[in-house]
């Protein structure tokens, strides 16, 4: 059997369905499984030993490319679609292809697209978003195995992430804690640049840490801000990694300081020990998923929100001190 998974649009929604695609590994030992992703997440399942392939996608913006995507699908001949995505273009370019089973969650007006449609949980029901994906599963009549989460860091890319670090003069024998002040949702879910600054300085002046920033290219001038902040300048990578290079060089961190965002996750996956800071989502829903990690969450009345900007005053990230960060931080430590 040929099973292609088509894998969710961001990273951290992939790493969150990581343990469904295990588990569907383990109800289908024999089978050839394959990743259909988007080409910004394909790196995290070449990690994974789990899949026969991975299929980058286009983002689906026209009908041509939805048919180009279905053509590829097509040329492998799979026996069975499964959608951790919730839109209709996914399940259409899944029809397309002509793959024959078609699994899925009911959303968007797709369920005439699907061969086995299951509903969407009730809200009041939904768990981490690790269950929604696993739910999935279940609710098809897969057998339930223990989540796992496996991603390996190439030994030859750790090594390089090693060398780019002693080229940085970042030494071995001090802390080297990593600020990932960025959120691609938008600025709702990041804490401000002049916190991230004041939490840097805490932890160069008390433990001689040295201090790297990671993110997109976006989010370079964040970067830049927080360094002009700081007496002694940290190291930047913003925007200068792929997502594998990215994983590497967050495996040698003593100590990763986060929004909620994808890098999040993929600190989380490695095990890296992290401090997450949540504002407007629900960190029961999207938050790290195993330790060792510590969240803090202030809340506000009008939590939890949507909103990518805050329309009012930040106060659920602009609650949260440098000073209550550092101590949670010299825990893990």
């Amino acid at each position: 059997m040929k099973i292609v998974v088509r894998a969710p649009n961001w990273v951290g929604d992939s790493i969150m369905a990581l343990p469904a695609m295990n588990t569907l590994r383990q109800n289908f030992p024999e089978a050839e499984i394959w990743v259909a992703a988007q080409a910004w997440v394909k790196d995290l399942f070449l990690m994974s030993k789990m899949f026969a392939g991975v299929l980058p996608l286009p983002k689906h913006t026209s009908l041509k490319t939805a048919r180009d995507s279905a053509k590829s699908l097509r040329a492998l001949h799979f026996d069975l679609g499964i959608l951790f995505t919730n839109s209709f273009a996914s399940a259409f370019v899944f029809l397309l292809a002509k793959v024959p089973q078609r699994w899925g969650y009911r959303k968007e007006g797709r369920g005439l697209l699907l061969t086995k449609g299951i509903p969407v949980p009730l809200e009041k029901n939904r768990g981490h978003q690790i269950r929604y994906y696993l739910d999935l599963l279940y609710s098809l009549g897969l057998k339930e195995f223990p989540g796992e989460f496996t991603l390996n860091i190439d030994p030859q890319e750790k090594a390089r992430a090693a060398e780019w670090l002693k080229s940085r003069n970042i030494q071995e024998g001090k802390p080297l804690i990593i600020l990932n002040p960025g959120a691609y949702y938008g600025s709702a879910k990041r804490w401000p640049p002049d916190r991230y600054a004041k939490l840097a300085s805490l932890f160069q002046q008390k433990n001689h840490a040295q201090v790297l920033i990671v993110g997109s290219a976006d989010e370079a001038p964040l970067a830049e801000t927080i360094s002009s902040l700081m007496k002694a300048p940290p190291h930047i990578l913003t925007g200068k990694t792929s997502l594998s290079e990215l994983a590497a060089i967050l495996s040698l961190a003593d100590l990763f300081i986060t929004n909620d965002s994808g890098p999040m996750h993929l600190a989380n996956v490695l095990k890296i020990p992290m401090v997450a800071l949540f504002g407007p989502t629900e960190p029961s829903r999207t938050g790290p998923f195993q330790p060792p990690a510590k969240v803090i969450h202030k809340g506000a009345p009008c939590w939890p929100c949507s909103y990518r900007e805050c329309p009012f005053d930040h106060r659920c990230m602009s609650n949260i001190s440098p000073e209550e960060v550092f101590q949670e931080g010299l825990r893990l430590l």
